[in-house]
C-alpha cells in the first residue's frame, strides 16, 4: 500500500468511513508487529500484499529480509515474462 493509498483512507475516515477506520488500524498494526521485528508479520503482510498485487509493500517487505516477499516477487516477475 502506498503512502497516496494511506492518505485516502485517512480522507474517508474523517468524513466517516467506519470500515476505513478498520483498515487502516489494521495496516498500523501490522506495521507496528514489523518495525519491531516480528517476521512472521512481515511474511503474513507479504502474503497479503501479493494477494493484492501491492509491488511496493513487497519490495518494501523483500528489503527488510521477508521470505514470502521475495518468493512473491520473484514469482510476479516470471509470470509478467
Amino acid at each position: 500500500m502506498t503512502g497516496t493509498d494511506r492518505t485516502a483512507l485517512r480522507q474517508l475516515v474523517e468524513e466517516g468511513n467506519e470500515e476505513a477506520a478498520d483498515r487502516l488500524a489494521n495496516l498500523a498494526t501490522w506495521d507496528y508487529l514489523i518495525d519491531n521485528g516480528v517476521a512472521s508479520a512481515a511474511d503474513r503482510r507479504a502474503g497479503f500484499a501479493s494477494e493484492r498485487g501491492e509491488t511496493g509493500t513487497l519490495q518494501r517487505l523483500a528489503d527488510e529480509g521477508s521470505r514470502v516477499a521475495k518468493e512473491s516477487l520473484n514469482r510476479l516477475i516470471s509470470d509478467a515474462e
